[in-house]
């Protein structure tokens, strides 16, 4: 690939509109005409660059984002349907139905992982003295019983 000079009027507006397009990095990268680790140079090196990239993202991120909260929580809707007669292009009759969509357990998981970790990945961060207490006469407890059974194997 061959690569572009870094042009810090073009670069980080270019980077900006791409990001908010919703491409990923690699895209933008290939866009802007830079191997991504080119492209990760730029962001390390200029500031500009990197701020434009944060500001392209922000809009898009957020929009997932709700959508992931709208679909965890569930979420109610109108679907409209109309009926035409004849040549006609107007309908002649218009139906409203409110409709539901339960709550998405996985987006719930998905969630409650990057948000809650502490709490709710498959390894949770316990934290505090007495947590510590507890692992470590686990952990005496496991030595124990291992020791045990050693002894019983030889």
């Amino acid at each position: 690939m061959a690569k572009a000079k870094y042009d810090k009027h073009t670069f980080p507006k270019l980077a900006e509109s791409y990001a908010r397009d919703g491409l990923i990095e690699k895209d933008i990268a290939a866009k802007l005409g830079v191997s991504v680790a080119t492209f990760e140079n730029y962001k390390n090196k200029h500031v500009e660059f990197l701020e434009s990239l944060k500001r392209g993202k922000a809009p898009i991120d957020f929009e997932v984002e709700n959508a992931l909260l709208k679909r965890a929580l569930g979420y109610d809707y109108d679907e409209i349907t109309e009926e035409f007669e004849g040549d006609s292009t107007e309908p002649t009759k218009r139906k409203v139905i409110r409709k539901h969509v339960a709550p998405d357990t996985t987006a719930q998981i998905f969630w409650l992982k990057n948000r809650k970790a502490s709490h709710w990945r498959n390894n949770p961060i316990f934290e505090g003295e007495e947590t510590k207490k507890l692992i470590l006469e686990l952990s005496k407890e496991t030595i124990k019983n291992i020791n045990e059974q050693l002894e019983k194997d030889y």
